[in-house]
């Protein structure tokens, strides 16, 4: 009855109604028919067919069985061999027991293919890239053709392997994964092992049980990490959207290394050496930016903490962020000029192994001193960066008060200025700018540095001891030359340096000392040590490729004037100088005689200038043998000094003569002023 009903009803409706009628019939018509076919029958013919496109073995060794959807078709296949080209290292693009996955029907027309979910069972698969761009996955007869490369969505394992090798990218790996639904939401376990960027790589984690390869807009899966890459090691767990690209990741990291510099072939991120580290924080990806927030840790005895960001969308990758140490350690600042860590920082981070370090020994007299170590200026190509710093307070400065500092890092086409630069130094302060253009080779290299306002008394303590009570320490330092390491260049610099200081107060036993002035020093020793008041005093000199000479060195109290002159070669690192006392009073026992400094920077030397002093015992033996007391003549010290013009001092350690050092001293000072090329 409801049959006729219908019958009726489509012979006596509008045409429109009828043709659907048709089509809905066919369609059920054809899904009984598909799903009744004998899909395994065709598995033969799809064999040679794949084989022939790709021009390699593909072969599907049990069963065939595929169900047709709305949207596309799945794949089921008992036993499946794909083999990989000829060129590859291994026989097998994938040999798994099993492979399903679903096909998109409509992109086969333009010969593209979509696979929005793989799953394999027990699968071997040898993933490889060469440099001219030939992959093993792609599915043409020529493996560089990007068109090739098929799409997939979710990719779920059940127990299998992956080699990957991709020489020109430094990668040689090998990971066995495995299923166990014990593990609860990170069922997938797996282990890593082989090389990456010339160096043993381990790492071994879980994931959720399905891995989104390329899905643009899924939901995020789980993923945990344990790894390490030579000395560094990382531990982090989050989520990831696009695996593929290592893309959409949230998650918290650790991070452990000898040096921040080893992570430049790691990850290309041009960071300077440094001391061990252990870093903690929160990382963030999104397209080809980078983020790390909340970063915080150790840099050897030094903290650290605040926000960094590296965006690789431009052609030259640009990293920025602001840092701040709470306390930071003198020794952590040796590997950013090119010297190893001390003993101290280099075993302060538990769990890394301490890299070859700096003992602090005695240094022999032809111990060089100045860093020789060659600086890596390919790093400073790689990238650009703006980057600030700042420590407030710094501690174990030994020789130097260095109170706190700050820095900002801007590196611009291979040019890194640090400006402002600024040191607590004293109670005072050192601030300027230095410039390292690495677009030439050597690098041309310029600093130009100002002291204010810094305390005798504590840039030399030793003196503190004697209650002295010095006045206050202004200076420059403008040097430029070219170099590839810190020694090198300060071996050729040209420049200024000089250093002056008004009224204040002195030690008057370490000038009696410095003087060879018996009778004071008795009468010191006896009655306690004494101030006297200081006039001035200046030390200059002009730079001319590496020597410094001498332009205006003089002391002067209201108890004695010394005048000094004489070089220091910053190539050599041996000094020469002599310096003539001429004190203002009258004494006894008094061995006047000029003292020579010597040695090398690691080793200086001391002594009277030995003619004089030889005279004057020439004399005391004559007289003598005459009268006893008569020896006591040849040491009286009639006290010719006279005060010394302390504006004229000051005025000439303010002025660098002309020539090389006048012209390198403005060079340097360009270092304030030039922008990086652009």
């Amino acid at each position: 009855m409801a049959t006729n009903v219908l019958r009726n009803r489509l012979r006596d409706g509008p045409l429109w109604v009828k043709v659907l009628a048709v089509v809905v019939l066919l369609l059920a018509m054809l899904a009984v028919v598909l799903a009744l076919f004998p899909w395994d029958t065709l598995r033969g013919p799809l064999n040679r067919y794949v084989s022939e496109k790709t021009g390699r073995k593909f072969e599907i060794t049990r069963r065939l069985d595929v169900g047709i959807g709305l949207r596309g078709a799945t794949v089921k296949a008992d036993g499946i061999e794909f083999a990989n080209p000829q060129w590859a290292r291994d026989p097998y693009l994938v040999k798994a027991e099993r492979a399903e996955f679903d096909i998109r029907l409509w992109p086969l027309l333009r010969q593209k293919v979509v696979i929005p979910r793989l799953a394999l069972v027990s699968p071997t698969l040898g993933l490889q890239m060469e440099a001219d761009g030939r992959r093993t996955w792609a599915l043409g007869k020529d493996t560089s053709d990007p068109g090739t490369v098929p799409v997939i969505g979710l990719m779920e394992v059940d127990n299998g392997s992956v080699d990957f090798l991709a020489k020109h990218l430094g990668v040689d790996l090998h990971a066995d994964v495995n299923y166990d639904t014990s593990l609860g939401t990170l069922p997938l376990s797996y282990r890593i092992k082989g090389r990456y960027k010339g160096q043993p790589l381990t790492a071994e984690g879980r994931t959720g049980n399905v891995l989104q390869l390329k899905a643009a807009g899924g939901q995020p899966f789980p993923l945990e990490i344990d790894g390490a890459a030579g000395h560094t090691r990382l531990k982090a767990s989050g989520t990831v959207t696009d695996f593929a690209d290592l893309d959409g990741i949230d998650a918290k990291f650790d991070l452990k290394g000898q040096t921040l510099g080893a992570l430049f072939p790691l990850l290309g991120i041009a960071l300077p050496e440094t001391s061990p580290y252990a870093l903690s924080g929160d990382l963030r990806k999104r397209g080809k930016q980078w983020e790390v927030a909340g970063l915080k840790g150790k840099l050897g005895l030094s903290d650290i903490a605040g926000d960094m960001r590296f965006d690789q969308t431009g052609k030259v990758p640009h990293l920025a962020g602001e840092l701040r140490s709470r306390v930071m350690d003198m020794d952590d600042l040796g590997p950013l000029i090119g010297l190893p860590p001390t003993e101290r920082s280099a075993k302060a981070v538990e769990g890394v192994a301490p890299p070859p370090t700096i003992k602090q020994t005695k240094r022999g007299k032809d111990a060089k001193v100045l860093p020789s170590a060659s600086l890596d200026f390919d790093r400073l190509r790689a990238m650009n960066a703006d980057v600030k710093y700042a420590a407030d307070r710094i501690k174990n400065v030994r020789d130097v008060p260095l109170d706190r500092g700050s820095v900002q890092v801007k590196l611009n086409n291979s040019v890194l200025v640090l400006e402002p630069l600024d040191l607590g130094v004293g109670g005072g302060k050192l601030a300027g700018a230095i410039r390292i253009d690495a677009t030439q080779n050597p690098a041309d290299i310029r600093a130009s540095l100002d002291l204010r306002n810094v305390q005798l008394n504590r840039l030399i303590p030793k003196i503190e001891t004697m209650r002295s009570s010095f006045s206050r320490l202004d200076g420059r330092i403008n040097l430029s030359g070219r170099g590839t390491s810190v020694a090198s260049w300060l071996g050729g610099a040209s420049g200024d340096v000089a250093a002056m200081t008004g009224r204040g107060r002195f030690s008057n036993l370490l000038l009696e000392f410095m003087g060879l002035d018996g009778a004071e020093i008795i009468k010191f020793l006896l009655r306690g040590d004494q101030n006297v008041e200081l006039r001035c005093a200046a030390m200059a000199f002009d730079v001319n490729k590496g020597v410094m000479s001498s332009r205006s060195m003089v002391l002067d109290t209201e108890d004695t004037v010394f005048y000094a002159s004489g070089q220091a070669n910053l190539a050599t690192e041996r000094i020469d100088f002599v310096v003539r006392p001429e004190p203002k009073d009258r004494s006894f026992l008094s061995l006047r005689s000029p003292l020579v400094v010597g040695g090398t920077f690691g080793a200086p030397t001391g002594g009277v200038q030995a003619a004089p002093l030889a005279e004057r015992g020439i004399a005391a033996l004559v007289l003598g043998a005459l009268n006893p007391l008569l020896a006591l003549a040849a040491t009286v010290e009639t006290g010719p000094g006279e005060d010394a013009d302390c504006k004229g001092v000051l005025s000439q350690a303010n002025k660098p003569s002309t020539g090389a050092a006048a012209a390198g001293a403005a060079k340097a000072k360009g270092a304030k002023q030039q922008p990086p090329p652009r």
